[in-house]
């Protein structure tokens, strides 16, 4: 039993290695700018409004500069807002990031960013950037739904924590997961809620994430 786990946990990882695989196509004239030229406050409190109520994570901008500042101009640009929690997998990862919009993620997604160096653990509850490899984190993000302490490591980089849910965990951990690996996330690219909506109309979504407070 113990060695099934292990090897249905390497698959889930891969997974997630695999989760911005993609070309990004030309960016739209409405698409937010993507620059990453504004730093984030020391640390942020940013309120998730879910469908299945509020959800509240700090990020520390010490944790993962680079990150926390991605994740703090994405949410004042409203990236998040309709999003799809597009992959829940029970006992792994809750993963968002792809935009009801599909237009609003090729600026972004043209632009990765830089690692950060590891320098948290993805406890149940950390929220950090999923990538494809080294240094391609764009829009994705997942929250641990429980203690992931291989993902500090794995692939020789890891993932680097950029903050934790404080408010909200046990709705996070009730996300539906019903659906795990299914969504096609070069069709969520190509026609955002469309497609969801119409092939996987369960799934739990953010109705607007805000910065709600600062600390400098």
């Amino acid at each position: 039993m113990r060695s099934q786990r292990w090897v249905r946990g390497c698959a889930r990882r891969m997974c997630l290695l695999l989760a911005l695989g993609c070309t990004p196509h030309d960016a739209p004239s409405k698409a937010p700018r993507a620059d990453a030229s504004v730093a984030a406050p020391d640390s942020f409190l940013v309120a998730l409004t879910t469908n299945r109520g509020r959800v509240a994570m700090v990020v520390h901008r010490a944790w993962a500069p680079r990150g926390a500042d991605r994740f703090y101009e994405l949410v004042r640009a409203g990236f998040f807002d309709g999003a799809r929690f597009f992959r829940v997998v029970r006992g792994f990862v809750a993963q968002f990031g792809l935009p009801a919009d599909p237009r609003l993620g090729q600026a972004w997604s043209a632009k990765p960013i830089q690692d950060d160096p590891v320098r948290g653990s993805n406890r149940h509850g950390a929220v950090a950037f999923a990538s494809a490899g080294p240094n391609s984190r764009s829009t994705q993000l997942f929250i641990s739904l429980a203690d992931n302490p291989r993902l500090d490591t794995f692939g020789g980089y890891g993932f680097p924590p950029i903050g934790a849910v404080v408010e909200g965990l046990e709705i996070t951990d009730a996300l539906n997961g019903q659906y795990g690996e299914a969504p096609s996330q070069d069709l969520i690219r190509q026609e955002g809620n469309a497609y969801l909506t119409r092939a996987f109309p369960q799934l739990d979504y953010i109705q607007t994430a805000q910065v709600v407070r600062e600390w400098r």
